[in-house]
């Protein structure tokens, strides 16, 4: 049911949609291909209020609403829009090929996009010359979402990297698919039998324990905290009596800044982070993709400026780009007496009101003549009254 603003409160202001950074192929939606280093508004494609999903890959966005639509633009080379061609598209567009088919989340890759419908099915579209479709003798890409087959469980969540996916079942198992990740893996463990799901072109189990771990590189700033040196994040040599040994720098550590943040969003080599309703960004920024009108680096989550008076509630980051959706303040209803919190400033008005009004009185008393005239004046000036000194 949709709520009634009484009276005596502020009026809601509309949430609002804004998007920046690198924009070759359209992924910003604003209509043209040219980066923007500052957030911009996006012209209304559906109600922002009802934005339930935000998400990019490489060139692409794409945009899940609270009924279940799925809007996307950007690149479009392998199909990976699900619109049925492979024209780029530089304005978000409905998804019509799911139409009746409520979206309940979207994760894009660097050419890929995996769909989870409200019933727990799996879709996919884009390139699938990684394996990374989940669909082992299809096509090299596919231009309309297709169902993975394979996942016969039903899905709860899914994610999307460079050229590899997950997906997380709700009996708590967790599948991944696509070769993305096999030359990193054969690098980190040389002479090693690689897991099979990371050589596996259709879903393969990864893990029973619901454990998630995270490293990487931090060349760009995007782990948010600086190294003593940018080697740091290179693997060093191998100990053999350790299959998968890994230097200490790779593993997780926290960020204590952002302890508490409602939304994180992760991008090829930058981030936003939602804390305090305060929209941060950090990492790579060569196109403009911190939201901080520079091209600098940010080495540490910093608040974006650009976007300081608005509320942030959900962000999502592509390869290069980000894309945030925002809450303006409160508006004050038109006509509406500011509401008196404190008593006893109310009695000083009435008080500092009776004074006057006793002080009028008997000036009329005094000289009649003169506030006749005083009333004269008052009628000319519409309203308007003047006192000089």
């Amino acid at each position: 049911m949709e709520r009634e603003w009484s009276d005596s409160e502020a009026a809601p202001a509309a949430a609002a949609l804004f998007a920046w950074g690198a924009n070759s192929y359209g992924q910003l939606g604003l209509g043209h291909k040219e980066d923007v280093l500052l957030p911009q508004q996006l012209s209304d494609f559906c109600k922002p209020g009802c934005v339930k999903r935000i998400t990019g890959g490489g060139g692409h966005s794409a945009i899940v609403t609270d009924e279940g639509d799925l809007f996307v633009c950007g690149l479009n080379k392998d199909g990976q829009l699900g619109l049925g061609h492979t024209e780029d598209v530089l304005y978000f567009t409905p998804c019509k090929s799911l139409l009746g088919c409520p979206v309940q989340q979207v994760a894009c890759g660097w050419d890929f996009t995996i769909i989870l419908t409200e019933n727990g099915q799996v879709l996919s579209c884009g390139s699938n010359s990684f394996g990374q479709l989940g669909v082992p003798h299809g096509p090299r890409r596919c231009v309309f979402p297709q169902a993975v087959e394979l996942l016969r469980e039903m899905v709860v969540s899914i994610a999307a990297g460079l050229r590899h996916a997950l997906a997380a079942t709700a009996s708590g198992l967790v599948y991944q698919w696509g070769t993305g990740l096999a030359s990193s893996g054969r690098r980190l463990c040389p002479g090693q039998t690689l897991p099979l799901f990371l050589t596996a072109k259709e879903p393969n189990r990864v893990t029973e324990t619901g454990k998630v771990f995270t490293w990487g590189r931090a060349d760009y700033g995007q782990l948010g905290r600086t190294l003593e040196s940018h080697e740091g994040w290179k693997p060093e040599k191998q100990d053999s009596s350790l299959p998968c040994s890994r230097t200490s720098k790779s593993t997780p550590s926290p960020l204590h800044c952002l302890t508490g943040a409602t939304e994180v969003s992760c991008g090829s080599e930058h981030n936003l982070a939602v804390m305090g309703g305060v929209c941060h960004s950090w990492g790579w920024n060569e196109h403009g993709m911190c939201g901080d009108g520079t091209e600098a680096n940010v080495w540490a989550p910093q608040p974006m400026q650009a976007l300081r008076s608005l509320s942030g509630l959900r962000v999502g980051c592509g390869a290069g780009h980000s894309l945030a959706l925002c809450q303006p303040p409160a508006l004050p209803v038109l006509g509406q007496r500011p509401m008196v919190t404190d008593p006893s400033l109310d009695a000083t008005k009435e008080a500092s009101s009776q004074e006057a009004m006793d002080k009028e009185r008997n000036q009329k008393e005094r000289h009649p003549e003169t506030s006749a005239q005083s009333q004269s004046n008052r009628f000319r000036n519409g309203g308007l009254v003047t006192e000089t000194l």
